[in-house]
């Protein structure tokens, strides 16, 4: 029990979660102390005032050991990951991210000297105004590299949060506003940083209340105590020779196992002739960013979706057995004995693979490492179809323009009714129509606004129909059909005919649901998971079982009239 419960403390998910957390303590610093430099566009005073709040909730015993604690964990978790990466070839972002992070103790031991470290050993009062007067009169190019520095540390957390939050459904709908805070509060911050130092340099500026003659006693005697300077020095020395000394150690170590390993390689062979010899341990996806390859790995790497799965053409018996995290992907999926993801798979010995994700030959100009290769998630949504029953036969006597007019008032009061419910208009072909429900939703509220939306369209063709009853030959009539479950939701398309739609079996049932309700002459088919999601009540509604191709088991679906359609929406009303 002992040994499971070790490795399960030090799994590569747990380093991850311990990576990230400390991460976010550091993100929460930051904020809390940049937001306190915005308040020296109100005043020193006020400023001065945050800060108090800042250290009493950093300085206390736990507040220390959290910050520095989280600052130790993520350095070293940095460096781990810099150690275990076989290839530094990588995308931009994920490149930027480093290089910022190993820049961040570079710009700020001498901050963290001079504040905190000077004030916990010999009292120094590192008040605003006395910083200020440091970096902004006494050494105004320390004041210029704490601007960069902040910056770079902003810049550097917030590419972090993106990552973390990019594949969260909700996510897409707050970017635009966490946008605006990520511009805001460097922004302000700086301008805090530089009316405050005009302040303080004005001839006129009286300074902030004097806090104690001992105080201001122990600030003279750090200043001009030799022993106390050279103290500092010696802090300063360590702790930037800590700093080089632990990345030489990772450099060194990866320089012994490329020496090492360069005389153990093995070859990854493409089917198309590609080969790329990598060190015994490489991943086939760090093969083939190290050849040039294209292939698409959406979660980065991280053995979190499918997309850089490959075939494994060569002996896949002796290939090492996927982990816990791979085997749950592969399952999720039902791959086959042969399919494995190319983020986690380390050959030990020579194996050809074709990538079972092709980017198209457009994508040529698309790095082949980057995120923009992404073919999308997967979701779980709500997919409605409809159609208008009988629309040869309404305008095969009917002028071209005539047409066209009704097509536009039908598509309007679908993309209205769709759009009020909370859906997306997917594709309109011919005269029917593809919408999606839950792209940033729960699956339940999808189910719901789907229903909605069906009720709507009901109702308003309906009253087109009425309205040009005395133009067509039959009455308007709609068929309707709504599916739920999971699809891989995606940008496709070419050049600038390009949209979000989405892809799966689940799709193409509703496509047969919106064909068996012309089957059925009804309004409406909806399937069973729709109706039980949405907390619908089909009481005294026709239930039928329908078989759908492609599946083995018969699928029950909900038959409803217009009437009954219509009573969906005065419900949810």
């Amino acid at each position: 029990m002992a040994i499971v419960a070790a490795s399960s403390i030090f799994s590569e998910r747990s380093i991850r979660r311990a990576r990230l957390g400390s991460g976010l303590v550091m993100f929460a610093f930051a904020l809390l102390h940049f937001s306190n430099h915005a308040l020296g566009l109100i005043s020193v005073s006020a400023a001065e005032d945050g800060r108090r709040f800042f250290t009493a909730l950093w300085r206390n015993p736990v507040g220390t050991l959290v910050l520095y604690g989280a600052i130790l964990t993520h350095i070293g978790l940095v460096l781990r990951g810099i150690y275990i990466r076989r290839s530094l070839i990588m995308p931009k972002g994920e490149m930027a991210q480093i290089v910022l992070g190993l820049a961040i103790p570079l710009l700020l031991i001498d901050h963290v000297i001079g504040t905190r470290i000077v004030h916990s050993l010999y009292g120094y009062r590192d008040n605003y105004e006395t910083i200020m007067r440091t970096l902004w009169i006494t050494a105004p190019g320390n004041g210029l590299r704490q601007i960069f520095a902040l910056i770079i540390v902003w810049f550097h957390g917030c590419i972090g949060l993106h990552y973390w939050l990019r594949y969260r459904t909700w996510y897409t709908d707050v970017a635009a506003p966490l946008l605006a805070i990520a511009i805001l509060v460097p922004v302000l911050a700086i301008l805090g940083f530089i009316e405050m130092g005009r302040t303080i340099a004005e001839p006129a500026y009286e300074g902030i209340v004097d806090t104690g003659r001992y105080e201001a006693n122990l600030n003279a005697r750090y200043a001009t105590d030799p022993q106390a300077r050279a103290e500092v020095a010696m802090i300063r020395t360590g702790l930037y020779g800590s700093f080089a000394g632990a990345l030489f150690v990772v450099v060194a170590a990866r320089t012994h196992r490329r020496w090492r390993e360069r005389v153990n390689q093995i070859a990854v062979r493409y089917q198309g002739g590609e080969v790329v010899n990598v060190p015994r341990g490489f991943t086939v996806l760090e093969a083939s960013r190290l050849g040039g390859i294209p292939h698409y790995a959406v979660c980065g790497g991280k053995g979190q979706c499918s997309t850089c799965r490959v075939q494994v053409l060569s002996s896949f018996e002796n290939l090492p057995t996927p982990d816990k995290l791979e085997q749950s992907t592969l399952k999720r999926i039902n791959a086959a004995p042969d399919v494995r993801l190319a983020c986690q798979l380390r050959p030990t010995h020579d194996l050809t693979v074709v990538p079972l994700l092709l980017p198209a030959a457009t994508e040529a100009a698309v790095p082949a490492n980057t995120q923009e290769t992404s073919p999308g998630r997967e979701r779980e949504i709500a997919v409605l179809f409809c159609d208008i029953r009988n629309f040869t036969t309404l305008t095969e006597e009917r002028l071209p323009f005539d047409i066209v007019f009704l097509l536009n008032r039908y598509f309007a009061l679908v993309g209205n009714a769709v759009e009020k419910a909370g859906g997306r208009i997917d594709k309109f072909i011919g005269d029917g129509a593809m919408a999606l429900f839950g792209i940033g939703t729960s699956p339940e509220e999808a189910c719901r606004q789907a229903l909605v939306a069906a009720a709507a369209i009901t109702r308003d063709i309906e009253a087109l129909g009425r309205e040009l009853s005395d133009e067509l030959s039959l009455p308007l009539r709609i068929a309707i059909g709504i599916h739920t479950g999971p699809a891989v939701v995606g940008t496709l398309g070419y050049g600038r005919v390009r949209s979000t739609t989405a892809i799966g079996d689940m799709v193409n049932v509703a496509s047969r649901l919106e064909a068996a309700a012309k089957e059925f002459d009804v309004a409406l088919v909806v399937s069973e998971p729709v109706a039980m999601l949405a907390g619908a009540d089909m009481g005294g509604i026709e239930s039928r079982e329908i078989n759908v191709r492609g599946r083995a088991l018969p699928l029950k679906v909900y038959v409803i009239p217009r009437d009954k359609a219509t009573e969906l929406l005065e419900g949810k009303d």
